[in-house]
């Protein structure tokens, strides 16, 4: 009975220690963009959060900041900041299209909300 106990406690211990690696081989990263109000974070958090390979993103609209967890595996930093092109913002050194950001509504545009 105490074998049996002692396995199944190991068990237990070696699927919590496996889970918990597997969380660990997220990296998280911080992104600077160009969004400028509500609109702009929710566009950006939906369109990260429903990405294969991003498992949370969040804006922080004062910095103007996303931080973005992600799984190199499925996805590299590079298309996560591509990602953030295609919605219309920039992501750190990497500038949105023109043509995309003109796209977006006047206030989500580069100093919209000082045109309204």
């Amino acid at each position: 009975m105490k074998k049996i106990l002692f396995l199944m406690f190991a068990v237990l211990v070696m699927q919590n220690a496996h889970a918990q690696e597997k969380k660990s081989k997220l990296e998280t990263v911080v992104i600077q963009t160009s969004a400028e109000c509500g609109q702009c974070k929710d566009r950006i958090e939906e369109g990260l959060n429903y990405t294969k390979g991003i498992k949370f993103a969040e804006l922080d609209l004062e910095t103007k900041k996303v931080t973005v967890k992600f799984s190199p595996k499925k996805i590299s930093l590079i298309a996560v900041k591509e990602k953030i092109n295609s919605i219309g913002y920039d992501a750190d050194d990497l500038k949105a299209k023109s043509e995309i950001v003109k796209t977006l509504p006047l206030c989500c545009q580069p100093g919209g909300m000082k045109k309204n």
